[in-house]
């Protein structure tokens, strides 16, 4: 009789992967893997490899932006790039692509010229090392950030000028913002491809944008798709990360993300010093 439990059943490994898109109970044959799965390992890799170089449809993007954006802006997003003039010297010189081009700059610059308040959020989209996973995410996850922003009781959210930005790292959020005037900026990127993710969306909420702040200065929201973290769930951590921000003026490692129920001091009412 067969133990369901042993580690050298399948039926087990086939429960475990319903919970995991990590590769696990692979099988084997002989001293190797079986066929199937070596070769569904090299199309995971091409496919990794692929969205790194992948480029972005800004036409397309800024198209389906503006189309859900109307309870903030009837304009089109500005297009932008970074230093980093193509996706080889992109890949090879991460500085450059963390820093606008003079023609950006001076883009954001006129704008900045014209006499205006502070607006509230800077929301600057990144292709990042993944274009495909803004071309796919960014405009599902915005609309349920606007409608959530439209819909808060307790402030009426000013939005800057929509950005798209070409060839850019998390950092170019800050220059971004910053020329905007606006008070804090959310940077949504294509992550880094993994082996089961080369589609993952990343939010990074900065508080005063400004040129040299760190990536203890941010909070990230981060594996955004269907297959991670869900558009609702995603949107809903990103306003409550906006709320606190706006409230202690500030973002980062001081801010916490407190939005799950299941925490382990939910669970318990004893001190333990690995979550004080």
């Amino acid at each position: 009789m067969t133990d369901d439990t042993s580690p050298r059943n399948g039926r087990l490994w086939d429960r475990l992967k319903a919970f995991t898109d990590a590769r696990i109970g692979l099988g084997c044959s002989g001293v190797s893997l079986p066929t199937h799965q070596l070769l569904t390992f090299q199309m995971a890799h091409a496919q990794a490899r692929d969205a790194v170089h992948w480029p972005l449809d800004v036409e397309a993007l800024c198209e389906q932006v503006l189309a859900i954006a109307s309870p903030f802006t009837t304009e089109p997003p500005l297009r932008l790039r970074t230093q980093a003039s193509d996706r080889m010297t992109y890949v090879q010189r991460p500085d450059l692509g963390r820093v606008l081009s003079n023609e950006s700059r001076q883009q954001l610059q006129q704008r900045a010229n014209h006499p205006t308040t502070a607006s509230d959020l800077a929301i600057v989209m990144v292709d990042g090392l993944s274009a495909l996973a803004v071309q796919t995410h960014a405009p599902p996850f915005l609309e349920g950030l606007f409608a959530e922003l439209e819909a808060d009781e307790h402030r009426d959210w000013q939005l800057a000028p929509l950005t798209v930005v070409q060839q850019g790292r998390v950092a170019i959020g800050d220059d971004v913002g910053e020329l905007l005037n606006a008070r804090a900026v959310l940077v949504l990127i294509g992550e880094r491809p993994g082996l089961s993710s080369p589609d993952s969306l990343g939010l990074y909420l900065t508080w005063g944008p400004c040129s040299g702040m760190t990536d203890a200065d941010r909070n990230c929201v981060s594996n955004v798709r269907p297959a991670g973290l869900k558009y609702p769930e995603a949107s809903s951590r990103v306003v409550h990360l906006l709320s606190e921000a706006f409230r202690r003026q500030l973002s980062g490692v001081q801010l916490k993300e407190r939005t799950d129920d299941d925490v382990i001091e939910h669970k318990t009412g004893s001190k333990n010093f690995l979550v004080s």
